[in-house]
């Protein structure tokens, strides 16, 4: 099987560019905290195993084909279900859900794998990845291509299923903290 590679094969960075070395790790945290981002619940499910986690490293590639991408950790457990099962459904939070989005990043003490989901009401759309429900929005998509990129995974999704309200607040993450934000 001839494999694809979506890569400008014949673009070279700028060489000037290429010799300055980057800013540290934690510059680069602290900078990007000032990123006001929607907050989502991704999940997975391959065959009974479900797993979950909060994220932020969520963005639409194309509406035609209707495209994400999302950023996972290779070490959580749901970047593997993700992998094995190849389906994935992004689950934009609502400002009264920070509780689930406190469990699913880990937040609340004794909270872990499975029961990450005893916090929400969730349902399924097509693929059968966990879907929260009441979300803002829920976005069930098969995976369509994995990019290995240093400590995560990206995944390049077609949207298969939506489900949304048109009411709500958004769950968003400010300065290392949850916040509303009203419509």
């Amino acid at each position: 099987m001839t494999q694809q590679i979506n890569q400008l094969l014949d673009w070279t960075p700028n060489a000037r560019l290429a010799e300055l070395p980057t800013v540290s790790a934690d510059a680069h945290r602290y900078g990007m905290r000032h990123f006001a981002i929607g907050v989502s619940i991704i999940t997975a499910r391959d065959g009974e195993a479900r797993a979950g986690l909060t994220a932020t490293a969520v963005c639409s590639v194309t509406a035609d084909p209707p495209r994400l991408v999302v950023f996972v950790n290779k070490n959580v457990v749901a970047s593997e279900i993700i992998r094995n099962s190849g389906a994935i459904c992004v689950n934009v939070l609502e400002g009264e859900q920070e509780d689930v989005a406190k469990a699913f990043a880990g937040m609340i003490e004794g909270v872990h794998g499975e029961a990450r989901f005893g916090h929400g009401a969730w349902s399924e759309l097509l693929t059968g990845a966990p879907t929260l429900s009441g979300a803002l929005a829920n976005f069930d998509c098969r995976v369509i291509k994995v990019f290995d990129e240093s400590t995560h995974h990206a995944f390049l999704c077609e949207v298969l299923a939506t489900r949304e309200r048109q009411d709500g607040e958004a769950l968003i993450y400010l300065n290392g903290a949850f916040r509303r934000l009203p419509q």
